[in-house]
């Protein structure tokens, strides 16, 4: 990479404190990943004064845009408080009222840190409610960095060759059957073989950490109606697809109840936050109303309460509409570049998520992912790259639109596209 010479020295010196120089394996790409300085609205400059027109928005989390102003004079008045991890507060009530009233089907919820723990902590309650031990998940299904979501998963452990890895005992693994996404027959299979010890099915309801794959019609339903049949839960994992579409949970756009909930990312404006819930019969299980423990001393932290109170306070008045249409019609323009071409190549995309796969006419599953040709993504990333587009440095991560996102932005990037399809 041309200009970057502050990111490699960066990088070598990162190199000798964090395992291959990075804090999140999703960062690192060949030869060294950019160190960024600043970010505004949809862009990012790196420390070398590099700009970068932006569609990884932090994995997700910037659906305003960086350092949007209204966010952050919210936040800074609160601050001006103090900050005091520990202790309730009253930023917590609000944005949990907010989500109730957005996501009904969320009647109750615990705040964690993170999208890790909150899987980790459904799965542990989806367990005790049941009294059952296994766990379905899908294939390539990403649920955090945790022993029950780290087989045949997906995300970063997926780029890196290690979708199950080292350290999971194997009696932990033994809990985790894994069936295919959009794939009706083998999750039937699975409920024949283990219907009565399954405590729960946990899924994206988008796939999101493969690249982006919607589901097929009559997938989720299924879930719904077989956990349903054999008293198993249904984990709906949205910390990617939660108030990205609309202001409300994904499963508030296809009408699918879930028992229990888990989301990440939006919700708390590009501070750390995570959030389980759902039904209140089972959450009034949680500690301290009943005996399944969890806790935190950062849990529903001020900082992140105020940046995420801020941020669904502007959202709720954001128009998802016009975003939607924006990058739909940037998903028709990538067809039809397609399909001029000659090459093969597909694009999904759901609301403001897309991603591009080539060398596969579709992609709907773990398996359709795992074939396209990563080495081309690669190559287009670079490209994009000199050209001041920043998509994720990986096949299986997925590219995110912001509300600070234009058509120009849009344009641009499908002008970058024709550019190297038709090299």
């Amino acid at each position: 990479m041309e200009n970057t010479a502050k990111s490699e020295s960066l990088f070598r010196r990162a190199d000798s404190l964090f395992p291959g120089g990075v804090n999140s394996p999703v960062r690192y790409f060949d030869p060294h990943p950019l160190f960024i300085a600043g970010a505004s609205g949809q862009r990012v400059r790196d420390v070398d004064g590099n700009t970068y027109t932006d569609y990884v928005l932090g994995y997700g989390p910037m659906i305003l845009g960086y350092g949007d102003p209204d966010v952050l004079a919210r936040v800074q008045e609160g601050l001006r408080e103090g900050w005091f991890p520990g202790a309730p507060n009253a930023e917590e009530v609000s944005l949990g009222e907010m989500i109730r009233e957005s996501s009904p089907w969320v009647e109750k919820m615990r705040f964690v840190n993170s999208g890790t723990e909150a899987t980790m902590h459904a799965i542990r309650l989806a367990r005790a409610y049941t009294g059952r031990k296994v766990i379905v998940k899908m294939e390539g299904g990403f649920h955090g960095a945790h022993d029950y979501s780290l087989i045949r998963s997906g995300s970063g452990s997926l780029t890196f060759g290690t979708p199950s890895t080292p350290g999971v005992p194997e009696e932990v693994s033994a809990t985790v059957a894994v069936a295919s996404y959009n794939d009706i027959a083998s999750v039937e299979a699975i409920f024949d073989r283990l219907g009565s010890e399954i405590a729960a099915v946990i899924t994206e309801p988008v796939f999101g950490n493969v690249g982006l794959i919607p589901p097929e019609p009559g997938f989720l339903e299924y879930l719904r109606k077989v956990t349903s049949e054999h008293g198993s839960l249904l984990i709906f994992d949205e910390v990617i697809t939660g108030y990205r579409v609309e202001f409300s949970a994904y499963q508030n756009v296809i009408g699918i109840r879930p028992d229990l909930t888990t989301m990440g990312k939006i919700i708390g404006g590009g501070a750390p936050i995570g959030l389980f819930g759902g039904r209140k019969e089972v959450m009034e299980r949680v500690t301290p109303s009943g005996p399944v423990y969890q806790s935190g001393t950062f849990s529903a932290n001020r900082i992140s309460m105020l940046f995420g109170l801020a941020t669904m306070e502007k959202l709720a008045n954001s128009d998802y509409g016009t975003l939607n249409r924006l990058v739909k019609d940037m998903a028709v323009a990538i067809r039809e570049e397609i399909e001029g071409s000659g090459k093969v190549a597909t694009v999904n995309q759901v609301g403001p998520m897309f991603q591009i796969f080539f060398g596969k006419e579709s992609v709907k599953n773990y398996r359709d992912a795992m074939s396209a040709d990563r080495g081309t993504y690669m190559r287009f990333f670079r490209h994009m790259l000199v050209k001041g587009i920043y998509v994720p440095p990986s096949q299986f991560e997925t590219c995110f639109v912001s509300f600070a996102h234009t058509i120009e932005d849009t344009e641009k990037f499908v002008q970058g596209f024709r550019e190297f399809i038709r090299e």
